[in-house]
């Protein structure tokens, strides 16, 4: 990836382009992160920069954070993440990276964590179809066939009720409609995953 971003959702809102017409928006608290690490060919095997995000109390920290943070002299931040950037070499310890790396008509990609709906049956999880509703039907919103009879088991993979939600998920070609520096704020077109204060990352497309 060429630049990301860590960030908090805060919610959606509606906005008016220069020609009237109404935008739906999500509004992410982007940055500043801090860079916490860089890791090297000859160390680590591998190029990249570790970045933290969201300033912590040391009292929350394990003993492990608290000598990383204190190795690298660098304040203590409650998320950590690795970007595998292109350049690498332009980063030092203790650079910030803020929401103006990135500016309007960008295209981006989003990752986040989707709501957590619990356990669910099959219509809801996967969209199966019910049966009849009436009295002597005596199928309405079960599962149905699991398998043929001649494995007699379930195979893996089958779709059947289960958890739903609380799955990482990324939204793909979302462009960024307006960059507010002083805020720290990102104005994305359309709906990112995961609820309101839920931490997001944010990076350039990929197929763009």
């Amino acid at each position: 990836m060429k630049k990301a971003i860590l960030g908090t959702k805060l919610g959606m809102l509606q906005i008016f382009d220069d020609s009237g017409r109404v935008v739906p928006v999500t509004v992410v608290k982007a940055g500043p992160c801090v860079v916490t690490q860089l890791k090297t060919k000859e160390n680590d095997g591998y190029e990249a920069i570790q970045v933290g995000y969201s300033p912590a109390k040391e009292k929350h920290l394990t003993k492990p954070l608290k000598g990383h943070f204190i190795k690298h002299n660098v304040s203590p931040m409650r998320h950590l993440r690795e970007f595998r950037l292109e350049d690498c070499s332009s980063y030092e310890l203790g650079n910030e990276i803020k929401v103006d790396v990135f500016a309007a008509g960008e295209v981006v990609d989003v990752i986040g964590v989707s709501k957590g709906k619990g356990f669910q049956g099959s219509i809801r999880r996967h969209g199966f179809h019910r049966g009849p509703m009436q009295h002597g039907s005596k199928y309405h919103r079960r599962t149905g066939s699991l398998n043929a009879k001649g494995p007699a088991r379930v195979w893996r993979g089958r779709k059947a009720p289960g958890r739903m939600g609380g799955d990482t998920v990324t939204v793909q070609g979302l462009h960024i409609v307006r960059v507010d520096a002083d805020k720290d704020l990102i104005l994305i077109k359309g709906a990112v995953p995961g609820a309101k204060k839920g931490v997001v990352l944010i990076r350039n497309s990929f197929k763009a």
